[in-house]
């Protein structure tokens, strides 16, 4: 059985939906990934699914989810919260999964040009790969890419 893991922002648009994708990118052969958000929007960031296309990876089609979806009705080996808002709006509230905190910025709270909020974007894709990547070294699993 796969171990079960869930990316936690405030959105889900963003940095919760990059994690989900990379992690199952990487080891979904391992884990069951999942996203969430603690207040969820209506649609996902459209320069992160770009940044995510530029990588091979389409979510395209991913639509928001609140925490809600699954409360009560999955048990998560571990909670990775992403952002300061939903570590500070969910405490405590996936019971006894482990619960770690990788905080990244916003990249739809960036202002500026197209351009730049993209250059942001990615960087901020590649900052969750690599965390991703690291926290896979140290647990001894097969990185996939």
């Amino acid at each position: 059985m796969q171990r079960r893991v869930l990316f936690l922002c405030t959105g889900n648009t963003a940095r919760s939906q990059m994690g989900e994708a990379l992690l199952r990118k990487r080891a979904g052969h391992v884990f069951e990934v999942y996203s969430a958000g603690a207040d969820p929007k209506d649609r996902v960031f459209p320069p992160v699914v770009e940044v995510m296309k530029e990588i091979g990876i389409d979510i395209s089609d991913n639509k928001p989810k609140g925490v809600e979806t699954f409360l009560g009705k999955m048990h998560f080996e571990k909670v990775i919260i992403v952002c300061s808002d939903a570590d500070k709006k969910c405490p405590q509230i996936f019971g006894p999964s482990q619960r770690v905190f990788w905080p990244f910025e916003d990249p739809a709270a960036i202002a500026g040009s197209n351009e730049k909020i993209i250059a942001i974007t990615r960087d901020i894709r590649d900052q969750i790969d690599a965390k991703i990547c690291s926290w896979l070294k140290e647990q001894g699993i097969e990185i996939r890419e």
